[in-house]
C-alpha cells in the first residue's frame, strides 16, 4: 500500500465509524473461524467441536438473538425487568450520590466525623449483601435495585467529592469578593466544578448498574436477562449464555451513550481538547 493510499484510509475523526465496523467485522469472522467445524486445524482441543461448546458460534449467537426479538419475541418481558432494575439503580444510586458528595465536600466536620466509615463502607465487596437484601427485600425487583444502587453511590460519591474538593480556591474567593451566597457558590462554582467528575462517574456507573441487576437476578429471581443466563448456564448451553452477554452489553452501550448526549448538552461552556490545545 502506497503511503498516498494509507494518508487518505488512516484512522481519523472522519472514518473512524468505519475502522470500528472493520474492527468487529473482524473480531466476528476470527471467532467463526476458530469455532466452526473443520475451517481450521485447533491445537488447544481434541476436537474441532470443543471450541464451540466453550466459546459458542456466532451464527447460532445471532440465531438465538433473533428468536429473542423477532421469532418467538420471548425476551421483552425479561429484558423489561433487567432494564427497569438498572435504571431505578442507576437514577436512585446517582442522586445519593451526588446529594451526600455535595454536602460532605462543604462541610469539614462531618466530612472528617464519617470518613473512616465511608471508606470501610467502600472497601467492603458488596456483592456479598446480594443475600442480606434478598431477606430484607425479598425476591423481587427491590433487592436487585437495592444492590445496584449500592455499586452506583460510591462511584458517584468519590467523584462529586472531589471534583468540589479540587474547585480554585482564587474562583471561590473572587466569588465571594463580588458579593456570591451560599446559593449562588454552588450554582455557579462548586456543581460546575464537579460536572465533568460526575459525568465520569456516571459512564462508570453505567455497567455496575447492570451488574447489580444480573447479579441479584443470579442470586435468586424468575424473571430478567440474568435469569436466562443464569437457566442456560445450567444446561451448558454457550450459545444463550453469550447471546444474553451481547444483548446486556447493547443496552449497556445504549445507556452510555445517553449520558454521553446529556453530557454533551450540559457541558457545552467546556472547550474540547482541540480547542484547549489551540488555546
Amino acid at each position: 500500500m502506497s503511503t498516498a493510499m494509507w494518508q487518505r484510509l488512516k484512522p481519523r475523526p472522519g472514518n473512524l465509524r468505519i475502522w470500528q465496523a472493520g474492527l468487529l467485522l473482524a473480531l466476528l469472522a476470527f471467532w467463526h473461524v476458530m469455532t466452526a467445524p473443520g475451517l481450521l486445524p485447533n491445537f488447544m482441543f481434541d476436537n474441532d467441536r470443543q471450541a464451540a461448546f466453550f466459546f459458542g458460534q456466532p451464527a447460532v449467537v445471532a440465531q438465538r438473538i433473533w428468536a429473542w426479538f423477532v421469532s418467538d419475541a420471548d425476551i421483552y418481558r425479561h429484558l423489561g425487568v433487567t432494564l427497569t432494575e438498572t435504571l431505578l439503580a442507576f437514577a436512585i444510586g446517582s442522586v445519593l450520590g451526588l446529594g451526600a458528595g455535595l454536602w460532605l465536600a462543604l462541610q469539614p466536620m462531618a466530612s472528617a466525623l464519617l470518613e473512616p466509615y465511608i471508606k470501610a463502607m467502600n472497601s467492603m465487596p458488596r456483592i456479598i449483601l446480594a443475600p442480606i437484601f434478598a431477606v430484607w427485600f425479598g425476591l423481587g425487583i427491590g433487592s436487585k435495585v437495592a444492590l445496584g444502587v449500592t455499586l452506583v453511590f460510591f462511584i458517584v460519591f468519590f467523584n462529586v467529592y472531589q471534583g468540589v474538593k479540587e474547585v480554585s480556591p482564587v474562583v471561590l474567593a473572587n466569588a465571594r469578593m463580588l458579593g456570591a451566597s451560599p446559593r449562588q457558590l454552588l450554582r455557579h462554582v462548586y456543581l460546575p466544578s464537579a460536572t465533568s467528575w460526575v459525568f465520569s462517574s456516571l459512564h462508570t456507573s453505567v455497567g455496575l448498574a447492570f451488574v447489580g441487576a444480573v447479579v441479584g437476578e443470579y442470586l435468586g429471581s424468575s424473571r430478567g436477562v440474568g435469569y436466562l443466563i443464569l437457566q442456560a448456564e445450567g444446561a451448558f448451553d454457550i450459545n444463550t449464555v453469550m447471546a444474553g452477554i451481547l444483548v446486556l452489553t447493547a443496552f449497556a452501550l445504549a445507556l452510555d451513550g445517553a449520558v454521553g448526549r446529556l453530557e454533551r448538552r450540559l457541558m457545552k461552556w467546556q472547550p474540547k481538547s482541540g480547542e484547549t490545545e489551540k488555546l
